[in-house]
Parts: structure tokens; C-alpha cells; sequence
């Protein structure tokens, strides 16, 4: 027998506005930033609002790879708590990389920016969140990161 394959279908996109970026140094693993999340929203199979706390914790490696690790929250409109923990990556041609760290546009198709969001909540409607596997495909722009947010069936 062989494992069943894999697909994923589009469940809701995550609208995360973010602040002034802060920016620790060289910490011997890369450039260290932190993003703080002030709020935002969420459509599609789900909808509320991105809670205005949290932050993306970057490292910025020599070749312009970040890593990054997200955890911020978001409310439903039906009032149930979404913790979210989302670790991925970022990589693209450095002049393309320099361009977005200045706040300046880039087409998102040249970028990969990809994520493995996870899900906590307590509110029973939601438990499946806790219950599969998630891929983003992320955009960042000047003051928001967009990730639509894919179910792996």
C-alpha cells in the first residue's frame, strides 16, 4: 500500500498590519528583527479580526534568507480566540529583499515567503484548526503581511 497523496485547498486569508520594525543587531545567527502585529483581519472560511498584539520574531541570515516566527492571535466574528504560531521563510533576490526592507513595492510572485501556521483555541467550532496541517503562501507589503492559508487534506 502507499500513503495517500497530497493536496491543499484554500480555507481564509490572514491580514496582519504591522508596525515599526525593531531591529536587536547581529546576534550571531543573523540579523535579528522583530515585527510588532497591530491588527488586521481575516476572510474567507473564517472572518474576525487579527488581535492588535503580538509580533514576527526575524532572523536575517547573510544571504538575505529570513526566518520567521509569527505569534499573534486573531478573534472570529462568532467571538472564539485563535492563538497562532506561524514559522516560515522568505527568500528572493537580494536587490528585491532590500526593496521590501525599505518599504518599497515588490511584485509578490518573486518572492518565496512560505509558512506552517498552527492553531490553538478552545472553542469547539474551531478544534479543526488543531486537528490538520496548514500552508501559507505570503505576501509582504509596506504595512501589512498577507497569508493565504491553505488546508493540507
Amino acid at each position: 500500500m502507499t500513503a495517500p497523496g497530497l493536496e491543499t485547498k484554500y480555507v481564509f486569508t490572514i491580514t496582519a498590519r504591522i508596525g515599526e520594525v525593531v531591529t536587536a543587531g547581529e546576534t550571531g545567527i543573523g540579523v535579528r528583527r522583530i515585527i510588532p502585529i497591530i491588527g488586521g483581519e481575516v476572510t474567507g472560511a473564517i472572518s474576525g479580526k487579527v488581535l492588535p498584539f503580538g509580533a514576527d520574531f526575524q532572523a536575517i541570515r547573510p544571504n538575505e534568507l529570513i526566518d520567521l516566527e509569527a505569534k499573534y492571535a486573531f478573534e472570529t466574528d462568532d467571538s472564539a480566540v485563535v492563538y497562532v504560531e506561524n514559522k516560515g521563510i522568505r527568500f528572493g533576490p537580494i536587490e528585491l529583499l532590500q526593496k521590501l526592507k525599505r518599504g518599497e513595492p515588490v511584485d509578490p510572485k518573486l518572492i518565496y515567503f512560505r509558512t506552517v501556521p498552527k492553531f490553538e483555541t478552545g472553542h469547539e467550532k474551531y478544534r479543526w484548526l488543531m486537528e490538520h496541517i496548514f500552508v501559507g503562501s505570503a505576501a509582504r507589503h509596506a504595512d501589512r503581511v498577507v497569508i493565504d492559508v491553505h488546508q493540507v487534506v
